[in-house]
């Protein structure tokens, strides 16, 4: 079964995945954020956090490769007052426009191999105005311990010298290692071992 199909499967359940409220860092972050601005929410899946981000007045841009989110993403927009430019792409692959967006949010996005993160991050970090604001949540590999979400593979789970390396050029890097309990819908539930990165382009 390919990434694709899996998250079809996974997303095509009538309840939200992880819930419709917005992670928790991510409201966290509020104080960082522009007072306007464009926003991209990679792998937004059903918009969760899109949709909040759009609630601070902000432009957003809900990238997935997903149909099946997306239009959950879009009813979940649509309740709650706010639009949003929803995209359907593999973040991989997609054309990440140069120095665009003010923000770039990227919660839990952990299906990505090595290689393929290298792509993400490459595109992500094009993608964002001098000066911008990145924001990563992402498990560490001590999450493999927990089982409470997130991806089974140890090569796929974030640490602080694969950020510290990955965003090398960035400035005000704040990274934050931590152990919660978390309630995200019925995919994040329990103790859970996360790692927090915020820094300016």
């Amino acid at each position: 079964m390919s990434e694709f199909e899996r998250w079809e499967g996974r997303f095509s359940t009538p309840e939200f995945l992880f819930g419709e409220k917005p992670n928790y860092f991510l409201i966290n972050c509020k104080d960082l954020l522009p007072e306007n601005g464009k926003v991209l929410a990679v792998a937004d899946g059903e918009g969760r956090n899109g949709v909040w981000l759009a609630q601070q007045r902000l432009e957003v841009v809900s990238l997935d490769f997903s149909p099946t989110a997306q239009i959950k993403a879009a009813e979940l927009a649509q309740r709650n007052g706010v639009e949003m430019e929803i995209i359907q792409s593999d973040v991989h692959n997609w054309d990440y426009p140069s120095e665009t967006f003010d923000v770039v949010v990227e919660i839990f996005t952990q299906f990505s191999s090595p290689d393929q993160r290298n792509l993400k991050w490459t595109g992500m970090k094009r993608a964002l105005k001098p000066g911008g604001l990145m924001i990563i949540q992402g498990y560490t590999p001590k999450q493999l311990e927990y089982g409470t979400g997130g991806p089974k593979k140890i090569e796929n789970l974030y640490t602080r010298e694969m950020l510290e390396e990955g965003f090398a050029s960035f400035r005000e890097v704040n990274i934050v290692e931590e152990e919660l309990e978390m309630q995200e819908g019925n995919a994040h539930g329990g103790m859970s071992a996360v790692i927090n990165f915020t820094a300016q382009k």
